[in-house]
């Protein structure tokens, strides 16, 4: 059931808007190149004590760099 969701969410989010990380749930964060599980959790951890105010506020996040946000930024927003 859970693959079937992620699948689900995966498919929606290629086809609607950016997914916007102050909001985005796990599975939404995970449909982004390069975010799995344990980087989705740290952004969700990171976004309990602070929201982000622009897409380049991700890379403070422990395990992503700039190569992981060249290739996420253009799928990412901030609102």
């Amino acid at each position: 059931m859970k693959k079937i969701l992620f699948l689900i969410f995966a498919f929606i989010s290629l086809l609607s808007a950016a997914v916007n990380i102050n909001t985005a749930s796990k599975e939404e964060l995970q449909t982004l190149k390069g975010i799995g599980e344990t980087k989705a959790e740290a952004i969700l951890e990171y976004r309990k004590d602070q929201n982000f105010t622009s897409i380049e506020d991700i890379k403070k996040v422990k395990g992503i760099g700039e190569k992981t946000f060249e290739e996420i930024k253009d799928s990412i927003s901030v609102e």
